[in-house]
């Protein structure tokens, strides 16, 4: 399905349940999405590459009989992230969910990092999340409800040499998650991070469709009983 559709399906897909998922792809992207479909979720894809996207979004439609859409964004580029957030709204209306899945990662130790490279990743580790979160809060506060969820790393615990970037991006993003789930959550939000400790693989304590359950678990949580953490290893 095409992420600009007629008139009359936009109407028809506004005050339904929608998801966002930032950093959309294969593994764990497309497991989540997959997941909140079948909850009952219309879900919209934002990645750099939508085009990539196109077989997911029917596959997931043809699955679950729930809009799926993708839209352009690139999520270290702030500009470029508000417009297709913008443009999925018009189309979706405001999500009850955001989940941001997206990172940016070289192979490099600390020595090796050029600053305008750290600052770039950071950009889509981090700041792109805090972007992302800023933009949907309003309408979710105004409502007393929605989740916010980010899929944290286990180099926050443990920082790696060889993905020096990778760690203080992960570090800094389970920072914004507690300080985030501070400031909103007095308004009925639920922020929460997700940690993965270690690569994804199928049939594994890390297969992508038990990770999406955990996200879909912490959006169940009811308020007073919210958690930030959930820890996958």
């Amino acid at each position: 399905m095409s992420a600009r559709s007629s008139a009359s399906r936009r109407k028809a897909r506004i005050g339904r349940p929608v998801c966002f998922i930032i950093g959309a792809g294969r593994g764990i992207g497309a497991a989540l999405a997959e997941t909140f479909a079948g909850e009952g979720f219309d879900i919209v894809l934002l990645s750099r590459g939508p085009a990539k996207l196109r077989g997911l979004c029917e596959e997931l439609h043809r699955k679950t009989g729930r809009y799926v859409a993708a839209y352009a964004a690139d999520a270290g580029d702030e500009i470029s992230l508000k417009q297709g957030l913008d443009i999925a709204r018009a189309d979706f209306g405001d999500p009850q969910v955001l989940i941001y899945n997206a990172a940016a990662s070289h192979p490099e130790v600390p020595t090796q990092i050029a600053p305008e490279r750290l600052v770039e990743e950071f950009r889509v580790n981090v700041g792109g999340a805090l972007m992302a979160a800023r933009e949907v809060a309003p309408a979710m506060i105004k409502a007393k409800k929605g989740t916010i969820l980010f899929t944290g790393g286990g180099f926050a615990y443990e920082p790696s040499m060889k993905y020096a970037s990778l760690s203080l991006g992960k570090a800094a993003l389970r920072s914004l998650a507690y300080t985030l789930a501070q400031e909103l959550g007095a308004h009925g939000v639920h922020v929460a991070t997700v940690t993965v400790h270690g690569i994804t693989q199928t049939g594994t304590s890390l297969d992508p469709a038990r990770i999406a359950q955990t996200y879909l678990w912490l959006h169940r949580q009811p308020k007073g009983h919210f958690d930030i953490e959930k820890i996958h290893k």
